[in-house]
């Protein structure tokens, strides 16, 4: 598999990891800074070539951006949010949604599987 590719199962289980140590560490907040979305993903052992992933789903879109641009690397937020909460919802369908809401903010939509350790109000 190619760096930053990972299984649609391996990806549930990486940003359901990422999301509970950050809300943990930080709170529940529409947008993480980008230091500390590395810092979960690191303090859960994940390699940092597969980050992206959970900067796409709890960082700004500027933010975002600002990350690949730094290193060179051109990588689009909302393709790659729409893959990914495609496979969180099983294969469910995004369309019409606006990919640039923070995860806090999607549609009612069962990913309780995902973020089943999250009480939303």
């Amino acid at each position: 598999m190619p760096i930053c590719e990972l299984k649609p199962e391996d990806k549930k289980k990486f940003i359901s990891d990422v999301g509970q140590r950050l809300v943990r560490d930080h709170g529940k907040k529409k947008y993480y800074a980008p230091e500390q979305i590395k810092k979960a993903a690191r303090d859960g052992g994940y390699q940092p070539d597969i980050v992206c992933w959970a900067y796409c789903m709890f960082s700004s879109p500027s933010d975002f951006a600002a990350i690949h641009e730094a290193v060179g690397e051109v990588c689009d937020y909302a393709s790659m949010k729409a893959e990914v909460l495609s496979e969180l919802a099983s294969g469910g369908s995004f369309l019409g949604i606006d990919i640039d809401l923070s995860w806090l903010e999607w549609p009612d939509i069962d990913l309780s599987s995902v973020f089943d350790w999250f009480d939303l109000p």
